[in-house]
């Protein structure tokens, strides 16, 4: 080997070197990135009390590090209720990304539900400075699924969810498929499905209709792969060994519901919110 071949050699086994070291720079900056703007979302004034006693049950930074979520993503939030994780997302997207609220529709059949979508679009107008970027769409079963435009989200949240797709609903139809198919067709190519559900241990022996509220993780990652999507992993971020699943009112007997009527609350206060999955999938690059 000649000096020049030599040397050339040298300049690119440098020049590689020094890439690598510059993507680490940039995946740590991204990290850091990430890490600040979930900090400042999560202690926002904007958030109640009431809600931020819920982190320790809810772990809203870890659950969305572990997604690969970052505050220049386009994200998809189903059913997002009263918005206590939307009190997080759309701060934290607001200046650099995109967030979609994937509400009920605007005449559902439960009370419930209309409740729910006044509240939080009496939370939206209530804050401008936080909300004010904030799209809101309707997924509601069977005709309205567009969550937003198709193949544009690079992340779909939803938290608490999937159990009431697979209730008797509309004569005993289940809705999961047309839901995850749904989450599938908004998603890039590569994209990733962020899930969160109250977990039933044995999947032998769960409520086909879930009316306790929960769902075995074997039930739910056949519905996702089924739709298409791959699974990339599981976390115990939000597990709760001390729930013993076996409540009065299902997991409702819980907080932050406790119905549980006029049984003192103490010991499921003592428990804690539900044991639940945490699960991420996505969507295969094409």
């Amino acid at each position: 080997m000649n000096r020049i071949t030599m040397q050339r050699n040298i300049s690119v086994k440098a020049l590689f070197i020094l890439a690598l070291i510059c993507l680490g720079w940039s995946a740590q900056a991204t990290a850091d990135a990430t890490a600040n703007a979930l900090d400042a979302a999560i202690g926002g004034d904007h958030r109640s009390a009431e809600n931020k006693a819920r982190d320790q049950f809810r772990h809203p930074k870890e659950t969305l590090q572990f997604f690969g979520f970052r505050p220049d993503m386009t994200v998809v939030e189903i059913w997002p209720g009263t918005g206590w994780y939307t009190e997080i997302l759309a701060p934290a997207l607001k200046d650099n990304g995109k967030l979609y609220a994937a509400q009920y529709s605007v005449n559902p059949d439960a009370s419930y539900q209309r409740r729910y979508l006044g509240d939080f679009l009496k939370m939206l107008g209530s804050n401008r400075d936080v909300y004010s970027e904030v799209e809101v769409t309707h997924f509601y079963f069977p005709y309205e699924l567009k969550l937003g435009p198709a193949e544009s989200a690079d992340l779909v949240v939803t938290f608490r969810n999937a159990h009431n797709w697979v209730t008797s609903q509309s004569g005993g139809i289940s809705f999961a498929p047309l839901a995850f198919k749904a989450i599938f067709d908004v998603l890039k190519p590569g994209g990733v499905l962020g899930l969160v559900d109250h977990r039933w241990s044995d999947p032998a022996h769960e409520d086909p209709n879930a009316e306790n509220g929960y769902m075995s993780e074997d039930r739910i990652i056949k519905l996702a792969t089924a739709a298409g999507f791959e699974l990339a992993g599981k976390s115990e971020i939000n597990a709760n060994p001390k729930d013993s699943k076996d409540h009065p009112q299902g997991v409702w007997t819980l907080p932050p519901t406790l119905a549980v009527g006029e049984e003192s609350p103490d010991k499921y206060v003592a428990i804690g919110e539900s044991d639940r999955m945490t699960l991420k999938f996505v969507k295969p690059a094409k």
